[in-house]
């Protein structure tokens, strides 16, 4: 009924930018009574799993299961896609911002989770627009400045998500009255960040399609002209008619207002109660603040700043429920200085030293805001970008040596690189190591093919030596390289060796005739081959 009697215009479109797969997604679904529109962009990099689509059809299955506008049921929507993403994370965590309007065509209630955004428009003015839950956001709020969120280097951090470990917070409004005429505009970052606030007002003038505009966006953002262009999701809703409600309806309404009211009066008795309870609730949560600040800066000073960021963000949200707005905008700030020392900690390993420093320098000018923060560990990090770069220049050098195959000078080389990045704690200390072991190898190996080669030298001079009957020589370059095949391992070679002395000191000193002549009878050893017996026919014939 409500439907029938009201006018509302959905035009949407959804393209992949310039990349294979479109993470993005949106749906909708106009009951008779109520309506539910869905926008999700997918956050993570899972290439069989779209979280998105999982998203939106999981929340309309239940919407429509169950609609309403209650804002206790929407957040079971969303709670129940959580569930589906946290299920369905089997190689990688999914992950999505999304933004949904319920509405029963005469107001709306609408939700975030990220930074997927509702623009309202009235009378072709910009009347409210959502906020991101995002360190830009909350950046630009501590501040209490009017930022650009859309090009600042955190608009991407954040700090709530659909498929967020633990727990997450959904931002729920409160019911919104529409008018004739409005236009909401459900969209992606793609869309946000590209096309400004003031150009999406001016595409509605004139226009009465939501066709239209979706397309005149479309090519407001592809004139930019970028290089690389994010998945985009638009989806306009033009509410050319509400519906009225009656006076009957609205006397029923009120009619329930008042016996809410006179159930509030009955219970009254228990505020005290609940008051107190509320107090000790506070008081408990200020605790919790103080530890949280306690043991970020503790985290801080030991270096490990993912668990300082984690430990400031909560006694930050643990400032807000107490509405202490000092020790919010404090840990606000050294949120900020830790995030801004991680980026740069990341800008180096990636090798963009020009942008780390610059990471580092704003962390240092943030930090004198608060008592020098961190002043420090930050201008220790300024002092190791001198080391960094000599490290990675070492290690190159040691890489075109290893290509080349000296490696030796490799060596040499990686042991400068891992003995500058043992003095700085540098994170790809393990690498660095791992290329000294790989070019100790080859320096073994080379080696050891050069102890082989001056064995074999020895031994043909031997041989040579043997041929021109000087045995002791023969003997001498035998031993000598015996004993370098026995470093090397080469066994084999080692008892061929052992032969050919034998045969040297037989011919060197010589059994006496008559010994063999006694001898021949009871034992006969036959010669160890052709070339090395000890006596032929022609001599014992001659003797």
């Amino acid at each position: 009924m409500r439907k029938e009697n009201s006018d509302f215009k959905t035009s949407f479109l959804s393209e992949a930018g310039s990349f294979m797969q479109n993470k993005d997604y949106f749906a909708y679904t106009e009951l008779d009574d109520l309506a539910c529109w869905v926008v999700v962009k997918g956050l993570d990099s899972d290439q069989e799993v779209n979280s998105a689509e999982l998203v939106v059809k999981g929340i309309l299955e239940k919407f429509m299961e169950k609609p309403s506008m209650s804002r206790w049921q929407i957040k079971k929507y969303i709670k129940n896609a959580q569930e589906l993403l946290e299920a369905q994370s089997l190689r990688v965590r999914l992950k999505a911002s999304i933004v949904l309007v319920v509405s029963d065509y005469t107001k709306m209630v609408f939700a975030v989770v990220g930074n997927s955004r509702l623009y309202h428009f009235r009378n072709g003015r910009l009347f409210y627009k959502s906020s991101d839950q995002s360190l830009a956001q909350e950046l630009a709020i501590e501040m209490d400045t009017s930022i650009d969120i859309s090009q600042h280097d955190e608009r991407s951090n954040l700090l709530n998500y659909l498929g967020k470990p633990n727990s997450f917070q959904p931002f729920i409004s409160k019911k919104i009255k529409l008018t004739d005429g409005d236009v909401l505009l459900l969209c992606t970052s793609g869309v946000w960040e590209e096309v400004s606030d003031i150009e999406m007002g001016d595409a509605l003038e004139g226009l009465k399609d939501p066709e239209q505009y979706t397309n005149l966006l479309e090519e407001v953002l592809l004139s930019r002209q970028k290089k690389v262009v994010n998945n985009y999701t638009i989806a306009s809703i033009f509410a050319n008619k509400v519906y009225q409600e009656n006076n009957k309806k609205n006397m029923k309404y009120f009619k329930m207002i008042m016996i809410a009211l006179i159930l509030i009066l009955i219970i009254g008795g228990s505020a005290f109660f609940y008051k107190a309870k509320q107090v000790k609730k506070m008081t408990e949560i200020t605790a919790e603040m103080f530890e949280h600040e306690k043991t970020g800066n503790l985290y801080f000073q030991d270096g490990n700043y993912e668990g300082a960021l984690l430990e400031y963000s909560e006694g930050r949200n643990a400032a807000k429920k107490v509405k202490n707005p000092v020790h919010r905008n404090l840990l606000a700030k050294k949120l900020r200085i830790t995030q801004l020392i991680l980026n740069g900690d990341q800008e180096a390993e990636k090798g963009k030293f020009s942008e780390a420093m610059e990471k580092y320098e704003n962390a240092k000018k943030e930090g004198k805001l608060i008592n020098n923060f961190g002043e420090e560990e930050v201008e220790q990090k300024i002092v190791n970008m001198e080391a960094i770069v000599q490290i990675v220049e070492a290690v190159k050098d040691g890489d075109f040596r290893f290509d080349a195959e000296d490696y030796n000078g490799a060596l040499a080389s990686y042991q400068k690189a891992r003995k500058k990045a043992l003095a700085i704690s540098f994170s790809g200390e393990a690498e660095i190591k791992g290329k000294i072991e790989e070019a100790e190898a080859k320096v073994a190996e080379l080696k050891k093919e050069q102890k082989e080669l001056k064995a074999e030298g020895l031994e043909k001079n031997g041989d040579q030596s043997y041929a021109r009957q000087d045995f002791m020589k023969a003997i001498e370059n035998y031993t000598l390289a015996q004993e370098i095949y026995q470093e090397t391992d080469l066994l084999a070679k080692v008892l061929g060796l052992e032969r050919k002395i034998m045969n040297a000191n037989d011919k060197l000193n010589p059994i006496p005739q008559r010994q063999v002549a006694e001898t021949a009878d009871d034992t006969a050893v036959p010669p160890l081959d052709d070339e090395e017996s000890t006596y032929d026919d022609t001599q014992l014939e001659g003797k």
